[in-house]
């Protein structure tokens, strides 16, 4: 008795759990069943009530992959979100659209769909420029010899000597000088009967810059001069010396050249999709790397009418004021221009709210009054960039509520349903790659990549080659890259293949790797369209050798661009490189005998942009540039 007393002391707290899960468990089977109508109350329920009609079974599917349907409840066997019953898909009245995108609460915060709407403001955008101090072309000068002759003394001994006006440069030993003045002097005694004859010859000493008071001087004493000094036209810095002491000079030899750097030009590079927001007058503040914590500001007062075909920007010019002479010629410096490309408010819309189809420009429009979250299909044309947002010309109004975040995960519910969807514009239902064997899914991607060569100059051989590459039935999208030389093609591989697109190219007048133009139409092109011809052998055997890649690459600019190719192209075995921006892609031809995509990502991540396996070092982000920094705070 007395251990019966002991055990039930020690165990007690476990007998006393064991007692109350025995008494829930008896209420679950046998009270509930007290309440609970038996199957035949059921059956003689639903007679009584329903006219000897059953109502069907409920249909249970998943709001993001409605190919799943299941007769009960559960999660969906894709992304385990849990079935809702289909009919909730349906709901929204008899005013539902048909290409209407409804999603379920849970589906919409699994995928964290966030809305905006659509307001009016002044679209602002900040241009970050980098550029170069230079001299002020209107203060140069140089100096050339007027006549021939010997250089018998040199006041200049260097180059970046200060110099002022009328300071003497050199002086010149001139036979031709000598034989001038005599001349004057003899035409001095003629200067009443034949002043004609005497004006000529004072005009001769003019033309080879004596000034009158050195032809007084020549008259006056009536001694011709052997020499003669070359007196500086400006002050400044002499930027070049051509001459040394004892020197034989023709005349026309450049001597000095001079350049007044009180005044300096800053000229900055545009590119030219930042042109529009750029005008004469517009304020630029700007750092100079030799200078720093110092800040300076000017106003726009040139842009450069051509775009360079190298750098594809035009220079912009601001003035600075270079008395005290600290900032030389040659300085880089950094500079932001924030301007307004409208003074009327325009309506904006986020660059995350806009999917890119290479053609067409997409949002998503959240439909009004609905329980559920519904979205619809738009197309809208797009304005200039300003700063994180675009304005938009057509296709929206104010007050429009417009998907901002999830924009993606909505057109692909749109995809599976056969919705008008980015890929899909007219509708209708199209291949998920679903599988319900194994529950194996494809990526709805837009068609298949490709790329080749195709030789060209200009931006007509651009036009025309990507003219002839989209005419093609099944092609997305084609880009040619002029400095590469290089066609990037997007395209339906049930519909048409690279070597179509390649024909095609050819027959509007440009060699490809495969195809040679004909002579005929090439010798119709447009002389700035006559390219070296390409040299087959040469290029089957490099094709043949080289495989192409694909990955994601983080920036934003310009900056950005050259930065990621730089590195890319610095490692052995890339032949090209290219950056997409608005797919934030590398694309790449390389040899696999000498690297690999792995080492481009990593050479990338380590000159600060992420890339899909390598994360670029803290140390190295921070150092970028503003407008480099793409992670998201």
């Amino acid at each position: 008795m007395n251990n019966f007393k002991q055990y039930i002391k020690e165990n007690y707290q476990f007998l006393l759990g064991a007692v109350v899960v025995g008494l829930m468990l008896g209420w679950l089977f046998f009270g509930s069943s007290s309440d609970t109508p038996s199957a035949s109350e059921q059956h003689i329920e639903g007679h009584e009530g329903h006219n000897h009609e059953s109502d069907d079974p409920t249909t249970w599917t998943c709001s993001m992959h409605p190919q799943i349907k299941q007769e009960k409840p559960g999660d969906c066997p894709i992304c385990g979100m849990d079935l809702i019953p289909l009919s909730e898909m349906n709901a929204g009245g008899d005013d539902v659209d048909p290409n209407e995108i409804q999603l379920s609460e849970s589906a919409a915060k699994l995928a964290d769909i966030q809305t905006i709407r659509v307001q009016k403001g002044n679209p602002q955008k900040s241009i970050h420029m980098q550029g170069k101090v230079e001299a002020d072309e209107r203060n140069v000068a140089e100096l050339t010899a007027r006549f021939g002759g010997r250089i018998e003394k040199l006041f200049v001994n260097f180059t970046g000597q200060q110099v002022r006006k009328g300071e003497k440069l050199t002086t010149i030993y001139s036979p031709e000088l000598l034989a001038a003045q005599r001349e004057l002097l003899e035409a001095v005694g003629y200067s009443e009967t034949r002043p004609g004859l005497y004006q000529a010859a004072r005009n001769k000493l003019k033309l080879w810059d004596l000034n009158d008071k050195q032809i007084d001087a020549i008259e006056k004493y009536g001694n011709p001069q052997p020499y003669f000094d070359v007196l500086s036209p400006v002050s400044g810095t002499v930027s070049m010396r051509n001459v040394a002491t004892g020197d034989y000079v023709k005349e026309g030899q450049a001597l000095f050249k001079l350049v007044d750097l009180s005044k300096l030009w800053v000229m900055f590079d545009a590119y030219e999709n930042d042109l529009p927001w750029i005008k004469n007058g517009d304020e630029v503040t700007y750092t100079i790397q030799a200078l720093p914590g110092e800040s300076f500001t000017g106003k726009v007062r040139y842009i450069d009418p051509f775009i360079s075909p190298k750098t594809r920007a035009a220079q912009v010019r601001v003035e600075l004021n270079n008395s005290k002479q600290r900032v030389k010629p040659g300085m880089f410096t950094a500079g932001v221009l924030n301007s307004e490309v409208s003074n009327e408010p325009q309506l904006l819309i986020p660059k995350s709210s806009i999917l890119w189809t290479g053609k067409r420009a997409v949002v998503y429009v959240k439909v009004p009054n609905r329980e559920a979250p519904s979205f619809l299909y738009r197309e809208i044309t797009l304005g200039p960039v300003a700063g994180d947002n675009y304005v938009v010309s057509e296709g929206l109004n104010e007050g429009e509520e417009i998907a901002t975040n999830g924009v993606f995960k909505i057109d692909a519910a749109a995809q599976l349903r056969g919705l008008q969807s980015m890929m899909n514009p007219e509708g209708g239902m199209s291949s998920t790659g679903h599988q319900h064997g194994d529950m194996n899914m494809e990526a709805n991607t837009p068609g298949e990549h490709a790329q080749f060569k195709a030789a060209g100059n200009c931006e007509m051989c651009k036009d025309r080659i990507e003219k002839a590459a989209k005419a093609v039935n099944g092609v997305f999208s084609a880009h040619w890259d002029a400095e590469q030389q290089m066609v990037h093609l997007q395209y339906d591989s049930k519909k048409t293949n690279p070597e179509k697109v390649q024909q095609a190219i050819a027959n509007a007048g440009h060699d490809t790797e495969k195809f040679k133009a004909p002579d005929s139409v090439y010798n119709e092109l447009p002389e700035c369209c006559l390219f070296d011809r390409l040299s087959y052998t040469d290029q089957a055997t490099t094709s043949a050798k080289e495989e192409h890649a694909q990955f994601k690459a983080s920036g934003n600019c310009e900056m950005c661009k050259d930065r990621i190719e730089k590195a890319a192209l610095a490692v052995g075995g890339v032949s090209s490189a290219q950056w997409d921006a608005t797919q934030q892609m590398v694309h790449m031809q390389y040899d696999p005998k000498k690297t690999s995509p792995d080492k481009v990502q990593l050479a990338i991540a380590k000159a600060g942009h992420d890339t899909e396996q390598y994360k670029a070092p803290d140390a190295v982000y921070n150092d970028l540039p503003e407008c480099c920094l793409y992670r998201e705070e």
